[in-house]
């Protein structure tokens, strides 16, 4: 593909298959390459939440490719997403107005709970809409839908995985891969770091580092409800795919984390 870059340019395909990041070098250069990035990247460098972004430019193709300071550093692993830092950033984003405002005038899409719940049961198997734990958790979900309002809705990266979290050699915390950003209730984000992450005797600590109380039972419930969602999901996804062991390994986990939480 032409890139319409200057002479001396040499890139190297990175981050997988997909054919849309890839590795800039030039004499001393050196910076990170992504086709199509979303225009909210640009307020994300601006927070310091991301590496700065250094140019933007249409190619032959009409795709966007974008340039960011390329970091020497490394993702975090599971363990390490109970560090201070982890929230400290989390709750930044989930706070900060003005990212809000900019998701917004570039189109973020703004996720509901009955949303979700729609999303889930469209084209839903009658494998699982006759499960009897799926249908269950379900009604369960659809009876005790958070009410917080939307105005109060912030923007949620969607996809915490420990894989996007960036520490540099500096000590400095980023989050990438922003692709899945949507506005939403923050307790979306916070349920799968949470849940997936932190073992229920550090929330207290870990939340007070994100400035909230495990006090707050509405934070919990919101929490206890976007989890359940996001393994109906993940099951729905699954069986699709026809990932049944995966599918299974899904379920048995919705049992056991309903049961813990009731």
């Amino acid at each position: 593909m032409d890139f319409n870059l200057d002479p001396g340019w040499q890139l190297l395909p990175i981050g997988g298959d997909t054919g849309t990041a890839y590795m800039g070098t030039r004499a001393q250069e050196k910076v990170f390459l992504k086709r199509n990035m979303s225009p909210f990247l640009a307020a994300l460098s601006v927070a310091g939440i991301t590496p700065k972004l250094i140019w933007t430019k249409r190619i032959s193709s009409g795709d966007t490719l974008t340039a960011q300071e390329w970091l020497n550093g490394r993702n975090l692993n599971s363990d390490e997403m109970s560090q201070k830092m982890v929230p400290e950033l989390l709750s930044k984003i989930h706070r900060s107005k003005q990212l809000r405002s900019m998701l917004s005038q570039v189109g973020g899409e703004i996720i509901t709970p009955s949303g979700l719940l729609a999303d889930y049961f469209d084209d839903l198997s009658s494998d699982l809409k006759n499960h009897p734990l799926l249908t269950d958790i379900f009604h369960q979900l659809n009876e005790q839908q958070p009410g917080l309002s939307t105005d109060n809705y912030t923007v949620c990266h969607g996809d915490l995985n420990h894989r996007n979290w960036l520490r540099s050699d500096t000590n400095q915390l980023y989050l990438v891969d922003w692709e899945s950003a949507k506005i939403a209730d923050p307790a979306m984000d916070l349920s799968l770091v949470m849940s997936e992450y932190i073992p229920s005797s550090q929330w207290r600590d870990w939340l007070k580092s994100y400035h909230e109380s495990l006090e707050d039972n509405d934070l919990l419930n919101r929490i206890n409800w976007y989890y359940k969602m996001a393994i109906l999901q993940r099951i729905k996804k699954a069986h699709g795919l026809g990932r049944f062991h995966e599918m299974n390994q899904a379920l048995v986990e919705l049992q056991k984390y309903n049961a813990e939480m009731n």
